[in-house]
């Protein structure tokens, strides 16, 4: 039996876990268990262009297609903003998009 025997995709990867999330009109603000900058905050609108592991997540936030028009990473923080208030069912799309976001395979049911 090889390696590959034992491999299993789905345990590629780990989840993001969130300790809190908090809204305020426009504002969502997700407090999670990884770090994804260091002790510099990176601002990004739509047309802004970062690399690595905070575009991705952006890339990935805003391709939720929810209105979002700014976003914020700081350390383990993501504070995502749009014009309308946010509701459960938009706010729990971001939530379960940062919670997947380092994941290398998604889970089936999702």
């Amino acid at each position: 039996m090889g390696w590959g025997d034992e491999y299993d995709p789905a345990a590629m990867g780990q989840d993001v876990e969130i300790k809190e999330s908090v809204t305020l009109d426009g504002v969502l603000i997700v407090d999670t268990d990884r770090t994804f900058t260091g002790q510099d905050g990176y601002a990004i609108s739509p047309d802004t262009e970062v690399d690595g592991v905070v575009g991705l997540l952006a890339e990935r936030l805003y391709g939720l297609n929810l209105g979002i028009d700014h976003i914020y990473v700081l350390s383990n923080t993501v504070t995502v903003r749009r014009p309308v208030p946010w509701d459960e069912d938009s706010a729990g799309a971001v939530e379960r998009a940062i919670h997947s976001f380092l994941r290398y395979y998604a889970d089936e049911e999702e």
